[in-house]
This record gives structure tokens, C-alpha cells and sequence, in this order.
């Protein structure tokens, strides 16, 4: 792993994916490839809740992450290759907020408990948030 992205959905990290990967620091993992490979929603989720978990076989093959998951466990990410640089994208806190609520949020609402849904309402919600995604002050302090 060359780079882990820290920073949280809705920074830019789709654009800085393609960026990313255009430099030579690709296959980047994004929450798509969650989209796209539904058994690693499981081994993400469980990393995330600090259980064990074989977050080295899902991350294998990429050379960089950005966007959820990864953001959520970028400490974890960073204890394991030292040698990593740590990418922390940022936005505005009340445009972010706007863009979270109504995007990443609304799926939770919209959306049956697909393996997405799990995603975004266990790993985002709960552990980013501490289960209050639904707070301004909660996500802002996040």
C-alpha cells in the first residue's frame, strides 16, 4: 500500500481516485469496489468493528484507498504499511454535510438491506458517526 486515504466520502475522493490512478498509484480501492465485490462488505464491516478480520486479502492487489471503508480504518491501515502516505481530503463541513445528507444518508432510507445498505448504515453510520448520521453536530465533530 502506497496510499490510504483518510479522508471521508463526499471530499472528492472519485476524482482523487482517477488522479490517484493516473499517476501510478492504481488499482485505488473506493466504497465502489465494495459495490462491485459484495463478500468484502463483511470482512470491512468486521475490520471496522475492531474483530478480526482479513482486510490484507480484500486490500490485495491495490495500491491505494480513498473513500469508505478505508477512511474509517486508516489507523489500522497505517499500522500495518508504516511506510504509506496518508491522503486527508477535506470539504467545507456544511456544504459536506449537505452532500453526505443527501446522498450517502438517503440510501439508507431508500434501499432495502442490501449489502450496501449494511455498508453505509454499519460502517459509516455507526462507527463513523457513532450512530447519529442523522445529527449536524455529531457529523461535524466526526
Amino acid at each position: 500500500m502506497k496510499v490510504i486515504g483518510a479522508g471521508f466520502g463526499r471530499t472528492g475522493p472519485t476524482s482523487l481516485k482517477a488522479a490517484l490512478e493516473k499517476l501510478g498509484f492504481g488499482p485505488c480501492y473506493h466504497m465502489t469496489e465494495v459495490f462491485a465485490h459484495p463478500a468484502h462488505e463483511a470482512v470491512c464491516s468486521a475490520a471496522g468493528r475492531g474483530e478480526p478480520a482479513d482486510l490484507e486479502a480484500v486490500l490485495e492487489g491495490y495500491v491505494s484507498t480513498l473513500d469508505w471503508p478505508a477512511c474509517t480504518l486508516y489507523e489500522e491501515l497505517m499500522e500495518r504499511h508504516p511506510e504509506a502516505k496518508v491522503l486527508l481530503s477535506v470539504r467545507d463541513p456544511e456544504r459536506w454535510y449537505r452532500s453526505t445528507r443527501g446522498t450517502t444518508y438517503e440510501l439508507t432510507v431508500v434501499l432495502d438491506s442490501s449489502p450496501t445498505v449494511r455498508l453505509i448504515s454499519g460502517l459509516i453510520t455507526l462507527l463513523t458517526y457513532g450512530g447519529f448520521a442523522r445529527s449536524r453536530a455529531a457529523c461535524r465533530t466526526t
